[in-house]
C-alpha cells in the first residue's frame, strides 16, 4: 500500500458512498482526513443524502485507524462554508495535499422536461461546486508547491446518456476543468486527473430507484450496461483507483481521464 503518512486529504461528499470509501482508504494509508459533506437532505434530488451521524461515525472509524479526521458540515455551493472549512483545515493540519472533488447528485429527466431549477442544482453542485472548492484549495497547494486534485466525473463525462443530459453536461464539464487546471498548475507541481466510474454500489442507487419506482438492479442496468457481468462496481474499487492516483507511483500522471467502467465504453 502506498504511504500517505504526513499528508492531508480534503474530501467532499464524504459521509457515505464513494467519498466515505476514499476517506477510509486514504486514512488507512496514513493520511489525515477532512470530511466535508452537506449532511442533510436537499430539495433536489428528493432522496436521502449523507447525514451528521454518518460523518460522526466516519470520524470515529478514522480515529480508530490511527489518523486524524476533521468533519465539516457544509455545502459546496456556499463559498463561506468552503472558506471556513479550509481555514480550519490549515489550523488543524497546516496543509492540504490531496483534494477529492466528489460531492455530486444524479437524477433523471428528459432535457425538454427539466425545470430550470433542476438544471441549476445539477450544475451548481456537480460542476460549480468542484470549482468553488478548488478555488480555495489551489492557493494552499501553490504555496506548498505540491498537491494532487482528483475530480470524480463519471462514464457520463465521456458519453451521452438517456434522460441524464444535465448530469452528463456537469460531468463533461469536470473533464474541461481537469485538463485546464492540469495546464495551469503543472508549474507548481500540482497534478490534476479525473476518474470515470460506471454505476457504483452506493446509497444513491436506492434513492434513484425510489424516485423512479423501480429496483436498484434496474437502475444499474439502465445507467450502465457493463461488458463484464456485474451490475456495478464497489466504492472500494473507486478508492483503490484514487489511492493509486494520489500516490508517488502516479507522480508523472496529470491531465488524464481514468475509466473504471467494467468495460462499458467498449460497447
Amino acid at each position: 500500500m502506498a504511504s500517505l503518512t504526513g499528508k492531508t486529504a480534503f474530501i467532499t461528499g464524504a459521509a457515505h458512498g464513494q467519498g466515505r470509501a476514499v476517506a477510509l482508504a486514504l486514512a488507512q494509508a496514513g493520511a489525515d482526513i477532512v470530511a466535508f459533506d452537506v449532511a442533510r437532505n436537499l430539495t433536489y434530488p428528493a432522496y436521502t443524502f449523507g447525514s451528521e451521524n454518518e460523518l460522526d461515525s466516519l470520524q470515529r472509524e478514522i480515529n480508530a485507524i490511527g489518523t486524524r479526521c476533521l468533519i465539516w458540515r457544509g455545502d459546496v455551493r456556499r463559498d463561506d462554508d468552503i472558506v471556513a472549512a479550509v481555514e480550519q483545515t490549515m489550523t488543524h493540519f497546516g496543509q492540504i495535499d490531496i483534494l477529492f472533488n466528489n460531492a455530486g447528485i444524479c437524477a433523471y429527466g428528459l432535457a425538454h422536461e427539466l425545470t430550470e431549477a433542476a438544471w441549476d442544482d445539477m450544475l451548481d453542485i456537480n460542476l460549480k461546486g468542484a470549482w468553488l472548492v478548488a478555488r480555495r484549495v489551489i492557493p494552499v497547494m501553490m504555496e506548498q508547491q505540491s498537491g494532487v486534485i482528483i475530480n470524480n466525473s463519471s462514464i457520463a463525462g465521456l458519453r451521452g446518456m438517456n434522460r441524464l443530459s444535465h448530469y452528463a453536461a456537469s460531468k463533461w464539464g469536470l473533464v474541461g476543468l481537469t485538463k485546464s487546471w492540469a495546464i495551469e498548475l503543472a508549474p507548481y507541481n500540482i497534478r490534476v486527473n479525473s476518474i470515470h466510474p460506471t454505476g457504483v454500489n452506493t446509497p444513491m442507487n436506492d434513492g434513484l430507484a425510489a424516485l423512479e419506482g423501480t429496483t436498484t438492479q434496474e437502475i444499474a442496468e439502465r445507467s450502465a450496461g457493463n461488458l463484464l457481468p456485474v451490475p456495478w462496481v464497489e466504492p472500494e474499487d473507486v478508492s483503490a483507483m484514487v489511492l493509486y492516483l494520489v500516490s508517488d507511483g502516479a507522480r508523472y500522471i496529470t491531465g488524464s481521464q481514468f475509466v473504471l467502467d467494467a468495460g462499458l465504453l467498449t460497447r
